[in-house]
């Protein structure tokens, strides 16, 4: 089994700067990649973005140049940098961990709301 728990999400003003952190823990041998995705009211799971292992990362159009994701193979933690938010970014923040072998796992997610 693997867990994986989100934290950093919180109430913050347009403009502002969140950082959120995924922690995989269990029995993991491989992670190939690490992704966050969001869901906010009445729309879909999007993804925001993604890393592999080798460092090579992805980002949705919307977040392009406000977002930054950095992982710490080491210890199976990923991280999302969050700049210049906006209320359209509100929405509950969801870690999926993907393994070399085995099916993606995902996280309970952690809330974000950018709101003045």
């Amino acid at each position: 089994q693997v867990q994986v728990v989100e934290s950093g999400g919180g109430l913050v003003q347009p403009g502002g700067s969140l950082r959120l952190s995924c922690a995989a823990s269990g029995s993991i041998f491989s992670i190939y990649a690490m992704g966050w995705y969001r869901q906010a009211p009445g729309k879909q799971r999007e993804l925001v973005a993604d890393i592999t292992s080798g460092g090579s990362t992805n980002y949705a159009a919307s977040v392009k140049g406000r977002f930054t994701i950095s992982r710490d193979n080491a210890n199976n933690t990923a991280y999302l940098q969050m700049n210049s938010l906006k209320p359209e970014d509100t929405a509950v923040y969801y870690c999926n961990v993907d393994l070399v072998k085995g099916p993606p796992y995902w996280g309970k997610g952690t809330l974000v709301t950018v709101s003045s």
